[in-house]
Order: C-alpha cells, then structure tokens, then sequence
C-alpha cells in the first residue's frame, strides 16, 4: 500500500531496532508509563464511581428521591387529590406518606436527641419499608407493621444509648397545647431493630416507628409532614422534582435527592478531580520521557535527515517523521493503558480477593469501613475523556523534537559525520 514517504520512514524508525540501548530503554518506558497511568486513571475513577454509587443507594435506602414537604405549622397536605395526580406523573413508582419529628431519646442515664421519622408501613406500602429493612443488622424492620410500639434505632444511637433488640425505650415528643404553650408527651417504646446505613448523620439522628403511631403523638408542629417519591431513574429526579412542584402548587416545598445530600456529592466530586489531576501527572511524566527519547533519536538521526533534506525533503516532511514516530508510541500507550484500565476495572471483584490471599491483608476490614467490597462502576464518558487527554498530552509531546529535526540544518548536521 502506498504511503507518503515521510509517514513510511516515520514508522519504519517505530520498528528499528539500530537504536542505542538507553534509547530504546526510554522508548518502552515512555510506552509503559503512559499505559500504566492512564490505566490507573481509569480503574481509580471508576472505583471511585462505585463508591459514589453505594453512598447513593444507602442515602436513597433512608430518603426519597423526590420529596414533598409541608414545614411545621403549615396546614395538612390534601394528599387525596395531590398523590393521584403524582402517580400518573411519567418515571414515579410510588408515593408515600411519610412525617418527622425532634424528639429526646431517654434511656437512663443516657439522653440523646433524636429525628423520629413516621413511615407508612400499611398493606400496599411495601417501598416505604423496603429501604429500612435491607440495612437493619439486628432484629427486623417487620414489627413496624403490627407493633405500636415498635422503633427502630441507628447503630450510633443505640451505642450511644446502651440499648439492645428487645430494649425498652422512652421518647419525649414536644408537642403544643391549646393557646401555644409548649408541653412534652412521654411514649415507651421496644427496640426492634437496629439499621446501619454507614453514613454517620443517619445512624446518629434516625429513628423511625409507623406513621399512625407519630402521628397519634400530635407532632404536627414540631416538624414536618409530606410525600416520598420513588422514582424509576434516580439521576432523573432533578428535573422529575421540577415537573413535581409544577403540578403541587407553590404552598409546598419539592426537593430531590441531590439537594438533600449535595455536601456529600460534593466532595466526592472535588476527590475525583483531584485525584483525576493527580494521577493524570504520572502520564505527564510518561509524555516529558517521549520529549526526551525523541531528542535523543534527532540526535543519533541528523545524518538522515541531512539525506532526506539533500534529496528534496523539507522542513514539514522532516516533521512528519519524527511526529509519527513519536505518536505511534505514545499513542500505542493509550491504547493499551484504555483496555488495561477496562479489563482490571471488570474482574476487579476476581483481583481484589486474589491479592487479599496473596499480600495475607484485608483491603476493607469489616471493624473499620462499612463496605467490605471496592466496588467499580465504570463509565464509558470518563474512559473516552482519559484517553482524549491523554493522546492529547503524548501528542503535544511530539511538537517539540518534531520542530528541532526540522530546524536541522543538513550542511552542518554533514559536516560533523
């Protein structure tokens, strides 16, 4: 097949091997750290991805994806004619009845304040219990359904309080009486199950009983009352929650998920940059030893380039060669750091226990972290953005030994051979 001679020359340099030895060295190192980096890049952000996606489900396990709130000491919500209208709403699932309250844990000596959160529990109700029951560690979330009394308790607060399945608990609820005076109700409770969603601000502050049960304690004033929605798409729900507060009226406050919970999304995005930045320096370096082999061969090549320029070839074609040259390799680089990167990244649930074996360790010790697993989701966009700035950066790489080649002027590059 017939090639422009610059880019043939280009490639047969790719595939000599009359290179010194240092030469050829850098060569391959170049190769294999732009391959190992980006690579890295690619399993770490797709770790992270994971990660972030368990932190999601166990938000989503304690929250609505779509909420519609009344604020304490607001009138009831008519959910008679709003929860119909919800429901025929395109990508909701269900919608339920939901109510919250500060209440003050007692458990003598211990006093802990609390958010007692109401959940329809009834037939047909499953979606409202089912996020509760999958993270209960002891005991069960079922009582809720039969049993008044019944409470369910965060990990933290039970530690906190020295309260066991089977426990009696007492819950002062604030209320308020005719004319606004404010007064405390006391409810005992048994402690039925205790969850852990391993995020500390719901295993601290959550407790939660059927919805008849708080909402027979008279807690409308002392917090808030609404509808969870359940959603087909969750990373739908910010734009669900604007058609939502379109059809609830201005008397009601819709929020989604990624409102609820944006410092925690945050700063899992502020991570993933840095770390993205961070480890997309180690391809840098791999471009900075492309700059370096390349020089070198401009070096050991300057009696060929004086015969291409004798022989009619300008200082573009010249260009050409040691720029093919140069993005064959780094290029070769990415591409094989792009399928390495994917294939640790989907049999990273085979690798992990493997080097657990191996090394004699636990990467994710039960006693310190509540996941025991390093998930990985990987994401074709954060793939194809990896390897877009990394031939970027092995191209740019190029330019340079790419222009001095061309600069070479033949006479003097003759005179010294």
């Amino acid at each position: 097949m017939f090639q422009p001679l610059p880019l043939s020359i280009g490639l047969r340099y790719v595939r000599s091997r009359s290179h010194a030895f240092f030469v050829s060295f850098i060569t391959w190192i170049s190769l294999a750290g732009v391959g190992v980096g980006v690579a890295a890049l690619i399993v770490i952000l797709s770790v992270m991805n994971g990660f972030e996606g368990e932190l999601r489900d166990r938000l989503l396990s304690l929250s609505a994806a779509v909420r519609v709130t009344v604020p304490a000491g607001a009138p009831p919500l008519h959910s008679d004619e709003l929860v119909p209208r919800l429901k025929a709403m395109p990508g909701v699932t269900a919608v339920v009845a939901y109510a919250e309250a500060q209440v003050l844990a007692v458990h003598q000596p211990e006093m802990l304040p609390l958010v007692l959160r109401g959940i329809d529990v009834a037939a047909g109700s499953d979606s409202a219990l089912a996020g509760v029951a999958h993270l209960v560690s002891d005991g069960s979330a079922e009582p809720l359904r039969s049993d008044p009394d019944a409470v369910l308790l965060g990990r933290i607060v039970a530690d906190r309080l020295d309260v066991r399945v089977g426990d009696r608990l007492t819950l002062l609820v604030p209320v308020l009486r005719e004319g606004g005076l404010p007064d405390g109700r006391l409810r005992e409770f048994t402690v039925r199950g205790i969850f852990e969603a391993g995020i500390q601000d719901h295993d601290s502050t959550l407790a939660f009983v059927g919805l008849p049960v708080l909402q027979s304690l008279g807690t409308g004033a002392s917090g808030e009352s609404g509808l969870r929605l359940e959603v087909a798409d969750v990373l739908a729900a910010p734009l669900l929650a604007r058609q939502v507060a379109a059809v609830a009226g201005s008397r009601v406050v819709v929020r989604d998920w990624t409102q609820d919970h944006a410092s925690y999304f945050r700063a899992i995005r502020i991570e993933k940059t840095m770390m993205a930045v961070i480890l997309l320096l180690i391809v840098a370096v791999a471009a900075f030893n492309i700059v370096a082999m390349l020089v070198m061969v401009v070096n050991d090549k300057r009696t060929d380039i004086a015969i291409l320029r004798t022989l009619g070839e300008g200082p573009r074609g010249v260009a050409v060669v040691f720029l093919t040259q140069g993005l064959v390799i780094g290029w070769l680089g990415v591409f094989a750091g792009v399928g390495l990167g994917v294939a640790v990244t989907y049999n990273l649930g085979d690798i992990v226990p493997w080097l657990e074996q191996l090394l004699g360790i636990q990467l994710m010790d039960a006693d310190v972290y509540y996941v025991t697993r390093i998930p990985a989701e990987l994401h074709w966009f954060d793939v194809s953005l990896i390897g877009g700035l990394a031939l970027l950066l092995t191209g740019l790489a190029t330019v340079y030994p790419a222009l001095r080649a061309a600069r070479t002027p033949p006479a003097d590059a003759l005179r010294y051979e």
